[in-house]
């Protein structure tokens, strides 16, 4: 949209650098200033950001919330790609101020955003590996969930299931040999561990039936 609401271009555009740098390129050489307004700079806008800076375009752009508020003020309930572009481009015209700058000292909080995004991954597929642990522990032999279940953040504990994850694999490697396999891990927890596991073993006479698939 021009200042005064007119509009110069309406149609959808490829997130792809040659598209994005077309059309900036042919409204800077008709119009000389443009803004480019998206919102969501840290995902599917972050490139037409990049390529709008880079094209010599103004950049900015309006909060989730802020737009969620305009677009309610537009007739339709339908939420559309058009419908957004429609009420992002009308507000940059019509009000400034809900708009927020984005300066290039911004990629610094964008690498974070990554950053922080790939440490709430790892945490969310931890806290997963570790429930589907407990609740195969918690199903085929409960008092040996009762003694590596709590201690499943624990780097022995991981590297003893990782190798023999199964009561009958543990019961055939032998107290001494899983002493051995963990005390690099846990020099002071070693041996305590491996007696509570065997007390664990012991208290369990039955095999439930599936158990035979941990050893896969």
């Amino acid at each position: 949209l021009t200042p005064a609401g007119k509009k110069v271009f309406d149609k959808p555009l490829p997130n792809s650098e040659p598209r994005l740098r077309a059309v900036f390129d042919k409204l800077t050489a008709k119009f000389g200033t443009v803004l480019v307004i998206v919102d969501q700079p840290a995902s599917i806008g972050a490139l037409p950001l990049t390529v709008a800076r880079d094209a010599g375009c103004q950049v900015a752009y309006l909060p989730g919330l802020a737009m969620r508020r305009i677009a309610d003020l537009y007739p339709g309930e339908a939420k559309t790609d058009a419908k957004d572009a429609a009420v992002i481009s009308d507000a940059a015209r019509t009000m400034p101020h809900t708009l927020r700058s984005l300066e290039l000292t911004d990629e610094i909080t964008a690498e974070l955003t990554v950053l922080v995004g790939f440490d709430q991954d790892l945490a969310a597929e931890a806290t997963r590996t570790s429930n589907r642990i407990r609740g195969l522990l918690t199903q085929f032999h409960p008092s040996l969930e009762r003694v590596l279940g709590p201690r499943l953040d624990h780097q022995a504990v991981t590297w003893l299931l990782e190798r023999y994850g199964s009561p009958s694999a543990l019961r055939k490697a032998g107290r001494r040999r899983l002493v051995e396999l963990i005390r690099p891990k846990a020099p002071r927890m070693a041996q305590r561990l491996i007696d509570d596991v065997f007390d664990a073993l012991d208290e369990q006479t039955v095999v439930v039936p599936g158990t035979g698939t941990l050893d896969i």
